[in-house]
């Protein structure tokens, strides 16, 4: 899941992309585009206003409040005729399916649907239909985050909400729609969630085909056999720096391998919505997660971090891919993380804000490492001694003991208030988390390892 948004903002408007104004659809216009089949349950004479709301059943059969988001013809079905027999068809009515977005539920389950899916009958007033969604909350949410960093004069603060405010609605409109539906990478084929910016050449079938290797993507599965049978490349770029039974980790510069990190970018934007950094990679290091198998290592999921962060986060991006979620791995890339941060010698913290599903992964993270601290502890421990063990900042560790009602504040200082018994007990209720192994991990700050080498070369 998406933690955070970087802060560069380079996108693409979409081919064919509609304006966001209610539109009134009739769906019985007579088109020239037809199908060759018969579609008179799928023709209705009523109208379809986009921005309205209506009863939609998805595909279980449930019966779901959804917004009419977009629309388009449906693709027409080509039968084979002999030239012999070849005759004109007659026109028909031009069918049309609508891109609809569920009510109170996240972006990631919007869909195209024909017309008998939706309920003409009960149209909703569009001006007010409950939802409160993450698509109709989120660029409030996020709004309201940021203008909580806003400073300055009240002028200043105005100007700088309203260029926001403009971003979100732009941001909004252009990705409002999923341009591709699904991916076929590796041996998985995967349903995606959200739109990202691939060129527009890319955007016409519903499927993309990517090397799971190099991460070029394809139009057809033709193009995707031929580039496997040429493709030199088995695992990621870059150095591996983990390795334990099958697992492996690489780290990746963005400023080196530029094309693989601006394809893994877009790749990710497709399961992160607020994800607004494409191909200002140079300035990030990627730290891509691999199963490993005789036939290559293959890419499950990464995180990213800035090579220089003023605000000393460890982590900018992090996303495990649908086809290996549940498996632990999103716990274990954040604790990849902590531990490059404590080999430097400092301590880190994600960047904020973090979103609702980032929250409760952070905070599940924390509270488990937190405990197993104090649990190794026999004697007293101070927040300066958890700190130092686990690389958390000291206001991540608060909040964290706050929530799990460990921590009094007496006397002007946070004061744990403990014993080994609850935080065994604690400790036992919660899910062992899946953490990577320190010795398993072979890198060194950058800074450290020039030195390093720099003695090397002196003898």
């Amino acid at each position: 899941s998406k933690i955070s948004s970087e802060r560069h903002i380079d996108f693409p408007m979409p081919r064919g992309r509609r304006a966001s104004t209610p539109t009134d659809v009739d769906v019985g216009n007579a088109g020239n585009e037809s199908e060759t089949t018969d579609n008179s349950e799928l023709t209705n004479t009523s109208h379809v206003y986009i921005g309205n709301s209506y009863p939609v059943s998805w595909r279980n059969g449930q019966v779901q409040s959804a917004t009419i988001v977009d629309r388009r013809p449906m693709k027409k079905k080509h039968k084979r005729q002999s030239q012999e027999a070849a005759t004109p068809e007659p026109e028909q009515e031009t069918v049309y399916e609508y891109y609809v977005h569920y009510t109170n539920f996240d972006r990631r389950l919007d869909e195209w649907v024909t017309i008998d899916r939706i309920d003409l009958d009960a149209n909703f007033n569009d001006t007010d239909n409950g939802d409160t969604s993450p698509r109709s909350k989120a660029g409030t949410k996020k709004m309201k985050r940021k203008l909580d960093d806003i400073t300055g004069a009240p002028s200043q603060r105005d100007e700088k909400l309203a260029l926001l405010s403009n971003l979100e609605k732009e941001y909004e409109e252009i990705t409002k729609v999923k341009n591709i539906q699904t991916i076929e990478m590796g041996k998985f084929e995967i349903d995606t969630w959200y739109f990202s910016p691939y060129p527009e050449d890319y955007c016409g079938s519903d499927k993309l085909y990517i090397c799971e290797y190099c991460l070029k993507y394809m139009k057809s599965k033709n193009k995707l056999t031929r580039h496997c049978s040429t493709c030199e490349h088995r695992s990621p770029p870059g150095r591996e720096i983990y390795r334990e039974n099958e697992l492996s980790m690489y780290e990746i510069d963005g400023k080196d391998e530029k094309i693989y990190c601006q394809n893994l970018c877009l790749l990710s934007k497709l399961f992160l919505d607020h994800k607004t950094l494409y191909y200002d990679v140079d300035s990030f290091l990627f730290y891509v997660m691999c199963e490993v198998d005789e036939a290559g290592a293959h890419i499950v999921g990464y995180f990213s971090k800035e090579k220089h962060s003023a605000e000393n986060y460890n982590l900018a991006c992090i996303l495990t891919f649908p086809s290996h979620q549940r498996k632990g791995y999103g716990k274990f890339l954040i604790s990849v993380s902590y531990e490059l941060t404590k080999r430097e010698k400092t301590t880190g913290s994600p960047e904020k804000p973090l979103s609702d599903l980032g929250k409760i992964t952070y905070r599940s993270y924390w509270a488990y490492v937190i405990l197993k601290t104090i649990e190794a502890k026999k004697d007293e421990v101070t927040i300066m001694e958890i700190t130092r063990q686990t690389g958390i900042r000291v206001e991540d560790i608060t909040s964290t003991l706050h929530s799990l009602n460990l921590i009094k504040y007496w006397k002007g200082q946070h004061v744990l208030s403990i014993s080994q018994q609850v935080v065994s007990s604690m400790i036992q209720q919660s899910k062992k988390l899946r953490l990577c192994d320190p010795s398993c991990l072979h890198w060194e700050p950058p800074v450290a390892a020039d030195k390093e080498r720099g003695s090397s070369k002196n003898k």
